[in-house]
């Protein structure tokens, strides 16, 4: 009888929401740093949350976010 590990996948949600008295760009730079050090831990997904227009969260389309973080990463997948 053979024994096989299976390894976990983690992965992160994001909603990169602002905070108060902080510009929005602020909080669309976190978000990067957040999924840079996702990366670096070893994460397998990076998740944007879908938000369009949602008071609290910077910025109105999702896709642009993830395609920001995929462009500030390497290994780890982006989606929304």
């Amino acid at each position: 009888m053979s024994s096989t590990t299976a390894a976990t996948r983690f992965s992160v949600l994001d909603r990169s929401r602002t905070r108060a008295g902080r510009p929005p760009g602020e909080a669309l730079r976190d978000t990067v740093a957040l999924a840079r050090e996702a990366e670096a831990l070893g994460y397998h997904r990076f998740w944007v949350s879908e938000h369009h227009g949602v008071p609290g969260v910077a910025g109105s389309a999702p896709t642009v976010l993830a395609a920001a973080v995929a462009a500030a990463t390497r290994t780890v997948r982006v989606g929304t």
